[in-house]
């Protein structure tokens, strides 16, 4: 459900491609390194997905009832632009946005949910919402970058953000008369006769319109019409529901509801034959392989939670808690955070998830939370003068993800991109 490895994706291939073309260039540039904010989670190179880690931080953070830095939450309101978006990274706060500032639906999207459950930012969260809004495509749904086609992931997160500060999303409408809601059915695959394609929903039409099975969008999908919240469900209360058998294609998705059972069925039935997990999507112009993609396997655990099939996501969820740890190491505090939310989804205890303690390895990734000592032993004196000024920013805990360092590389991280080097 992280859009972000999708654009961070794009963005590498873009660069590669531009790298091919530009007349002269036999290489593409080197990066030039980005310093990293001490109030922000992660070591990775923020340039790309910033934003986006630091919010799943504080959301993640929120859940287990920790109080992260204040400096934290005041990074991530302070990437703000005047009129409510958020790029991915604004190195220089300070220094107002303009034309070539790239506002990024999936960042303000991931911002809304962040500060709203963080509390006492509702002027930062009421702009955030106007300009979602006021970039909805006529189509009912969102793209990543204002401008672009709508897709599934985009629409999907901004519809979290709409639930999160109490929205309607079906009274959400574009220019055409359709709500995001209406928009997500749009993005069901046509299996043309592939019994293992029916329910999965895809990313983005390509050139000649055609969707292919996407089970990072069919999560976010699922996730999104099941109407139980964004990155952070509402754990539905009822009994196990028991899966239901796909409808055929293309037919009997008239309603969200329907579309999430539908979406639901691709996911387990897919994870089933891999022995409780997603297998990686193959890189472009290579051929598929059975490496897992962790990080798409916990956003489908989450799916499946809240559309209330809590055997199928409790099969996958302890496959993650024996095999994630190596991935969450390797990729950073966004990793920790999609692992947290899956433990969430399925009742687990996230500070003995496999062994793990999720909350503290989260922790140890950015600026230490309140009442707590930085990895050096010091207090955390940003926080204690902030109390004893009397000072009304909450504190909370960022994100960091290396997968972005891997895009400035070249290398793709299947959309979400935290899933083989996260975002």
């Amino acid at each position: 459900m992280i859009t972000l490895r999708r654009s961070a994706a794009a963005l590498a291939v873009t660069v590669v491609l531009g790298a091919v073309a530009a007349p002269g260039a036999s290489a593409a540039p080197t990066p030039t390194p980005v310093a990293i904010p001490s109030g922000l989670y992660g070591k990775g190179d923020p340039t790309f997905d910033g934003v986006f880690r630091q919010s799943l931080a504080l959301l993640a953070q929120d859940r287990v009832g920790v109080e992260p830095a204040a400096k934290a939450v005041d990074w991530l309101t302070g990437q703000q632009c005047d009129n409510g978006g958020f790029p991915a990274f604004r190195p220089e706060p300070g220094t107002p946005c303009d034309a070539k500032t790239q506002l990024d639906t999936n960042m303000t999207a991931a911002a809304v949910q962040a500060l709203k459950a963080l509390g006492g930012q509702d002027a930062t969260v009421t702009k955030a919402v106007g300009w979602l809004k006021s970039v909805q495509n006529a189509d009912g749904g969102w793209p990543s970058w204002p401008g672009s086609p709508s897709d599934a992931n985009s629409t999907s997160i901004v519809i979290g953000a709409l639930q999160a500060v109490g929205e309607k999303p079906a009274d959400v409408k574009g220019k055409d008369g359709k709500s995001p809601l209406q928009a997500l059915l749009g993005f069901q695959v046509n299996c043309d006769g592939k019994p293992g394609n029916q329910g999965a929903f895809g990313f983005q039409p390509d050139k000649d319109g055609k969707l292919a099975p996407n089970a990072d969008a069919t999560a976010a999908v699922v996730t999104a019409a099941a109407g139980r919240g964004g990155f952070v469900i509402d754990v539905p209360k009822e009994k196990n529901r028991p899966i239901e058998a796909a409808p055929g294609c293309k037919e009997g998705i008239a309603d969200p509801r329907t579309a999430a059972s539908a979406g639901s069925a691709y996911l387990a039935r897919t994870m089933d034959e891999n022995g409780g997990f997603l297998k990686a999507p193959p890189m472009p112009g290579s051929e598929a392989t059975d490496k897992p993609d962790v990080g798409n396997t916990a956003d489908a655990v989450v799916a499946l939670a809240a559309d209330g099939h809590k055997d199928a996501a409790q099969k996958s969820a302890d496959w993650l808690a024996k095999n994630s740890a190596p991935w969450a190491k390797a990729s950073g505090p966004a990793a920790y955070a999609q692992l947290i939310f899956a433990a969430h989804a399925t009742g687990m205890d996230p500070s003995a998830f496999g062994g793990t303690d999720l909350v503290r390895e989260l922790n140890a990734t950015g600026p230490a939370p309140r009442g707590e000592k930085a990895a050096d032993g010091a207090e955390n004196k940003d926080d204690a003068e902030k109390k004893a000024d009397g000072g009304s920013s909450t504190a909370w805990w960022v994100i960091g993800a290396a997968f972005v360092a891997s895009v400035g590389a070249g290398l793709l991280i299947s959309m979400r991109n935290k899933k083989n080097k996260q975002l």
